[in-house]
């Protein structure tokens, strides 16, 4: 297996206008400014947005695979992963719950859909939307657990569903981890591979300010400032209710881990900045993994939680449902009793798990939701359409700090967290490379993805 090196010598921290972020948002900056002045040039700068994207999206398959199987296949206690992913489950289920009701308390005391007395059958669906309603009409509550088994083994690699990899790569690392010695090969490989996939995604991150600058460009470029100010409103709400949820309530996980919110998200500046310039939260996974560890979370705790997280854990896309549906309800003139909008509140638990990894996946959700409560008209769905793709980006905002703070406080449950090493790089200050444990004595970290030189 691999083993970490420390020659102790230490480089010099990089100069700040050398750093990603840095690169990042001056691209955001350059690519909002192309998009507003000149519309037509920024529309066609789509194909290196969605350039970069595929790029990362290639390389989450592999990472979360190989994370997850060297981590599972290194642990001695097999038992203790399965404790570990229930732990992570019931945690991902109270963060939804909360997020769902803040979206609900939200809407419900600004009331913005109020007055539009918008008549619902007058509605055509059109184009993309009418695409999205229509998948989400024929989606089913419980087909997101049908679908975490895949029917082929190369499938969830091509199609880029992260639940299915997950799947297929706990039951990969249990098989390793029982064949004892005999995998140990096979664990060496999972462990050169692993280094070979984050070194081209270093490669690859270094386009991270082009691929922002293209993304930004078009979505300015396609859908203008106009569209901003005809339901300016319900977008702000969305906004001032995910600002509150990630300081308050995942604050308050954070307080109680003995840790800074704030400084927390200063340490993933580079990953906030490069969602909001492709909009997803896909391309940050692998910082985010890579950091948590640098941080003092174990290897294999990153590996379980972060990948599942980002399919189980959706708390901006939970806060985005339930005050969307209940907008459009306030808009369409459909009343919801409390009854009505706890129902509402108890499908979206399920709904919202299938808002990850798909495009146009939170108006699928919303759709399918709306369907299966029968009493919103799905239709109603393209009074927001035009909009989405400005809250786009809060919801993978806030569903990456939402995983961020799951995993820092399951390592905490599980007993495994260095406090004092999180806090230190989180201020920024320089540590030494993760020694590995006793117990498990093949654990290794990679590189820390974007870390200031100095704190590997």
């Amino acid at each position: 297996m691999g083993h970490s090196v420390d020659n102790g010598v230490r480089p010099t921290r990089r100069p700040w206008y050398r750093q990603l972020y840095f690169w990042v948002l001056l691209a955001i900056v350059v690519g909002i400014l192309l998009g507003w002045l000149a519309p037509k040039a920024g529309e066609a700068m789509q194909p290196i947005g969605i350039t970069f994207v595929n790029a990362m999206k290639m390389l989450i398959g592999p990472i979360v695979f190989l994370t997850i199987v060297g981590g599972i296949a290194s642990v001695a206690d097999l038992k203790r992963v399965g404790i570990t992913g229930l732990k992570a489950l019931t945690y991902f289920q109270i963060g939804t719950i909360l997020a769902l009701v803040a979206g609900l308390v939200a809407i419900n005391v600004f009331r913005l859909g109020d007055g539009l007395n918008v008549d619902a059958s007058r509605i055509q669906a059109t184009g993309t939307a009418a695409q999205y309603i229509s998948q989400g009409k024929s989606e089913n509550w419980w087909d997101f657990l049908v679908n975490i088994v895949p029917t082929s083994v190369v499938g969830p690699f091509v199609q880029g569903d992260i639940l299915q990899i997950i799947f297929m790569a706990v039951l990969a690392g249990i098989a390793v981890n029982a064949l004892g010695r005999v995998s140990a090969p096979v664990l060496d490989a999972v462990d050169r591979l692993t280094k070979i996939v984050f070194k081209v995604l270093n490669v690859v991150m270094k386009a991270a300010p082009i691929g922002a600058f293209g993304a930004m460009a078009f979505a300015v470029g396609k859908y203008g400032v106009s569209s901003l100010t005809s339901l300016g409103g319900l977008i702000l709400l969305f906004y001032a209710t995910s600002i509150v949820f990630v300081v308050v309530v995942l604050g308050s996980v954070m307080a109680f881990l003995r840790l800074n919110i704030f400084t927390m998200l200063r340490h993933f500046k580079e990953e906030l900045l490069l969602i909001i310039g492709t909009s997803t939260a896909e391309p940050a996974l692998p910082g985010l993994m890579s950091k948590l560890e640098h941080a003092g979370v174990k290897k294999e705790t990153v590996g379980l939680v972060v990948p599942t997280g980002y399919s189980f854990n959706l708390d901006g896309a939970a806060i985005y449902l339930s005050l969307a549906a209940v907008y459009l309800a306030q808009a369409t003139n459909t009343h919801l009793s409390i009854g009505q909008q706890l129902g509402l509140l108890a499908v979206m638990l399920l709904t919202s798990k299938g808002a990850a990894g798909v495009a146009g996946g939170g108006f699928i959700a919303l759709a399918a939701t709306l369907s299966t409560l029968g009493t919103i008209p799905a239709a109603g769905i393209m009074l927001i359409f035009g909009i989405d793709k400005f809250m786009s980006e809060c919801r993978a905002l806030v569903n990456f700090c939402g995983n961020a703070v799951a995993t820092l406080f399951i390592a905490w449950w599980d007993r495994s967290l260095d406090v004092d090493r999180a806090r230190r790089v989180f201020r920024g200050e320089e540590v030494g490379p993760v020694r590995p444990v006793p117990a498990d004595p093949e654990d290794v970290s990679e590189p820390a993805l974007g870390v200031p030189a100095g704190a590997q």
